[in-house]
């Protein structure tokens, strides 16, 4: 029991300096995941000035999914703007905003994750929350940015039950610090690698000589693929992975990707940063499959860098990273990335959803003896 304990609850929390860790009969369990040392909380709130808020919603054993609302900042986001940019790895989904962003080079609103059938009231919360804001009386146009991933095998996603409240009560309870992760928010009700998936998140930090900047990551994982951990084939090992057996275990679903990070960039680099973080997933063994929604959503939360609405003179001036800086830039969102998506699959518990279908979390002491076999035990 004690040891059930252990690895359902304190295995997701102790993720440390840069690899995710497990206690287990009070010895450690190190996997390294690249070479970078993560930031004080592991989160994508290690970039500051950074909020996330969850909203969970679970009745009975039918519905279970939710919202994730990032705030680039606390303040006003439409009036503050941020640079940023999008990369689509596969575009099999429904990312509203994509357009502007990609034309101005620039974000507005909190960035909303949901279930694909919510994103409507997504869009039409945001446009809520940011019309009644103060200091926006006159504004007649928002262009919100709002994703999903299919949570359709274990929620009922056609009932449709995100309501304007739901998101708007993530987005109000978006707050710095620690973030929680697996079935939570737009993760409640997701699958991946055929195991329940969810939401995760880690970061990144430079060392002073490269600039001391922090790559914060956040992920909404519902995708497949062969699930590998640190480069070892976890799901091969497992018997569980895409084309072992075509019915049971799919690759089409999807994977929002989001990226913060405080070193000032324009819209042109962040989108070379998404590119990397794509990256990561692909090293957690995803395939971004024909059904699959892949996307990466990247932005810059330093303050010197944002765009005012109303700007008070006619240049634009500020300072941003050079193109020769930005390798370590891309080291740290690839390692984030692929440590955010496995942190997901370490947080997430076992669930039963609509139809009697159950998804299991991934067997833990099971991947641990994987682990060991290719030497990534660490006592």
């Amino acid at each position: 029991m004690l040891l059930k304990l252990i690895v359902t609850f304190i295995i997701p929390a102790l993720f440390w300096n840069p690899a995710l860790s497990q206690h287990i009969d009070n010895q450690f369990i190190t996997i390294k995941i690249g070479i970078l040392p993560q930031g004080k909380l592991n989160a994508i709130t290690d970039v500051a000035g950074v909020k996330v808020g969850h909203f969970t919603l679970e009745k009975d054993d039918t519905v279970h999914t939710g919202v994730t609302a990032i705030l680039p900042h606390g303040g006003n986001i439409f009036q503050q703007k941020v640079p940023a940019a999008i990369f689509v790895g596969n575009g099999f989904g429904k990312l509203s905003g994509f357009t502007q962003v990609r034309e101005l080079g620039n974000i507005e609103s909190p960035i909303v994750l949901t279930n694909t059938l919510s994103v409507a009231t997504a869009i039409d919360a945001v446009i809520t929350y940011t019309l009644t804001q103060k200091g926006n009386e006159n504004v007649q146009s928002v262009n919100v940015v709002a994703g999903e991933t299919n949570d359709g095998y274990l929620n009922d996603v056609r009932g449709r039950h995100i309501t304007q409240e739901n998101v708007l009560e993530a987005i109000n309870k978006a707050a710095e610090g620690p973030v929680a992760q697996g079935n939570v928010g737009a993760g409640t009700g997701t699958v991946c690698f055929g195991f329940k998936g969810g939401v995760g998140t880690a970061s990144r930090v430079l060392p002073q000589n490269l600039g001391g900047y922090t790559v914060g990551v956040l992920v909404q994982t519902n995708f497949g693929g062969v699930l590998q951990i640190d480069g070892v084939p976890v799901g091969k090992e497992l018997g569980k992975y895409y084309l072992r057996d075509k019915l049971n275990n799919p690759a089409d679903g999807s994977c929002m990707i989001v990226v913060a990070t405080d070193a000032p960039m324009d819209a042109r680099n962040l989108e070379r940063l998404a590119k990397r973080a794509f990256m990561g997933l692909a090293k957690t063994g995803g395939i971004a499959s024909n059904g699959s929604g892949d996307y990466v959503i990247a932005f810059s939360a330093n303050p010197d860098v944002r765009v005012p609405h109303n700007p008070r003179q006619s240049f634009y001036r500020t300072a941003v990273v050079f193109n020769d800086d930005m390798s370590p830039l891309f080291l740290a969102a690839i390692e984030a990335t692929e440590q955010a998506i496995i942190n997901s699959l370490f947080a997430a518990k076992t669930m039963k959803g609509k139809g009697g279908r159950a998804i299991e979390a991934l067997p833990k002491e099971e991947v641990i003896t994987i682990l060991k076999k290719y030497n990534r035990y660490k006592p």
